[in-house]
This record gives structure tokens, C-alpha cells and sequence, in this order.
């Protein structure tokens, strides 16, 4: 994964770096990216750590949990509200984390 992501960088740097005059952004959007990107890339650190250490299956169920986010960000940040099926996801999820961790 690591490898394939430097790839894509160092394929699609030149292209990004002749556009750079044309979308100009500023500071806090760039900062913004800057640590998503930082966050992505520990994400995979982390993964990768797992999968070397036989704890993939763990990391696997975890990592397809990352829908749940999206949502608990929704209703933290905006307000949303929740469906009957989006509160039942969220509590099996929460409750297959417990599993995990008790063994």
C-alpha cells in the first residue's frame, strides 16, 4: 500500500505542481488537507503494523467500521438525526467492537 501510494505522489506531482498558479487556495483549506492526508497516511502505518503483528483480523473488521464515522461526525457536527437503521448499525458496530477487544 505504501508503495503504491509514493507511486500515485510521485506520478501525479508534476501535473499538480504546473497547476499550482491556477488554484491557489488559502492557508487553513491547505493545513486542512495537509493533516487529513497526514492522518490517512498513519491510518495505513497502522494497518500495516497490524497486519504484520497476526492481529489482521482485527484490524480488518476495525478498518470496515469506517462508515460509522461519517455518520457519528454528522450528528456531532450537524445535527443530524439519526434513522431506526442508522442507530441499529451504530450499536452493533459499538457491540462488535466490545467482542473484539474482550476476545
Amino acid at each position: 500500500m505504501a508503495t503504491g501510494r509514493l507511486a500515485a505522489v510521485l506520478l501525479l506531482l508534476p501535473s499538480a505542481l504546473r497547476q499550482v498558479p491556477r488554484f491557489r487556495q488559502p492557508p487553513g483549506p491547505l493545513a486542512a488537507a495537509v493533516v487529513i492526508g497526514a492522518g490517512a497516511a498513519f491510518a495505513l502505518i497502522l494497518y500495516l503494523r497490524a497486519a504484520q503483528q497476526q492481529m489482521l483480523a482485527i484490524a480488518v473488521v476495525l478498518a470496515s467500521l469506517y462508515p460509522a464515522i461519517p455518520t457519528v461526525l454528522g450528528v456531532a457536527a450537524l445535527r443530524e438525526k439519526l434513522t431506526r437503521a442508522q442507530v441499529t448499525g451504530l450499536t452493533s458496530a459499538a457491540a462488535a467492537i466490545v467482542l473484539l477487544t474482550l476476545g
